[in-house]
């Protein structure tokens, strides 16, 4: 997707943000119903996390997994995979994207973890967790929402699933075992197996990765692309929101009650969240920007910087610390705090696409316009 017409490769000016429809104009608010629904729901309602986690297998919560699917099967769906290739041969900004994502966030939110959380070592880990797990989920729904560039989106979460999938274990080890002892705090043993980090990739990336594509081709090879365009996807956009509602509702479902009697806990791990959130994106919009980038590109290096995959940070804080550690406490309030920062940070990316981006700056992506929310 993209801020800028279909013009059959022509360049020109992007159009304004199409006119909302009902449930997109009003997205922060149901976003924030559905937070508070669910917190009200776990703590008045104590069977609820019990009935929710009925449907679990191993580690994954299969409600929230198929939430998760069918809310990045759209934008999925909309990938031009025939024009990944593109993706890749921009390597400024695809070694940027990799400096940011296996650089300088892991660094910052394990600086944030150190100043913040020093005195809960079992939270100051469970951030860690999350610092190290870069987003292969969520990025797609923000960078959808904020209109960025949706086949760079898709190439960068790819490179991301790969580098997790073969040094996850190892950035484990590092950050928690090796690098705590640098500043006079305890390290601790982490057995991370890449069969975990790989289930959790395939679950949450791969099949709606494989379903997006497989519909693609499909159904423009019988139907048209036109067809496929025009009918198609304005048909199953709003499957993203609805999903994201229903798996954030489910998300806050489970943990309503700690949240409820743990409050300062929830607030001690939310300020270096808001802080590493607020930092990775303005530095990686403003470094996208000096690169040459236009706004959906640079809009997607920052949503994807920006973001964790807070799936497999609380796959592997299960099972690696336990169910009921403060570990996965942290991971499961890592996605609380996450939607309403980024969903803020959407806004932000409108500002900032109004006040620095001119209209003629504004040139490389040249899609069709299938969805604006």
């Amino acid at each position: 997707m993209s801020s800028a017409p279909y013009t059959h490769g022509q360049i020109c000016a992007p159009l304004q943000r199409k006119k909302l429809s009902f449930l997109d104009r009003f997205l922060t608010l149901w976003i924030f119903l559905a937070m508070a629904i669910g917190v009200a729901a776990g703590h008045f309602i104590p069977g609820i996390a019990g009935f929710v986690n009925r449907f679990q297998s191993g580690t994954t919560n299969i409600p929230i997994a198929i939430g998760l699917i069918i809310m990045m099967f759209p934008p999925l769906a909309k990938v031009r995979y025939e024009k990944l290739g593109e993706v890749f041969r921009k390597k400024r900004i695809l070694g940027l994207s990799l400096l940011q994502n296996w650089v300088i966030g892991p660094v910052l939110m394990f600086l944030l973890a150190i100043v913040f959380l020093r005195g809960e070592p079992a939270y100051m880990r469970g951030l860690i967790l999350i610092g190290i797990a870069r987003c292969i989920a969520m990025v797609l729904v923000w960078n959808e929402l904020a209109s960025g560039d949706s086949d760079y989106a898709a190439g960068l979460v790819a490179i991301n699933s790969v580098f997790q999938v073969m040094f996850y274990s190892v950035y484990a080890w590092v950050f928690i075992t090796v690098l705590p002892k640098w500043f006079g705090l305890q390290g601790s043993i982490v057995q991370v197996g890449i069969a975990q980090i790989a289930q959790s990739v395939a679950i949450y990336l791969g099949i709606p990765f494989a379903a997006g594509l497989i519909t693609r081709f499909t159904l423009i090879r019988f139907k048209g692309e036109e067809w496929y365009r025009t009918r198609f996807i304005p048909r199953i956009s709003p499957l993203t929101l609805v999903a994201l509602l229903f798996t954030i509702l489910v998300m806050f479902s489970l943990k309503g009650d700690l949240i409820v009697r743990l409050p300062l806990d929830v607030i001690r791990i939310a300020i270096p969240l808001v802080i590493y959130f607020l930092i990775m994106f303005l530095i990686s919009f403003w470094m996208g920007k000096r690169l040459g980038a236009n706004y959906a590109r640079s809009a997607t290096l920052s949503f994807t910087a920006a973001g964790n995959n807070f799936e497999l940070a609380i796959a592997v804080a299960v099972a690696v610390f336990g169910l009921n550690s403060g570990e996965a406490f942290v991971g499961v309030v890592g996605p609380l705090i996450e939607v309403p920062a980024l969903i803020s940070l959407v806004n932000v990316a409108f500002w900032m696409r109004g006040r620095y981006f001119a209209p003629e700056n504004r040139e490389f992506t040249v899609h069709p316009v299938e969805h604006t929310p």
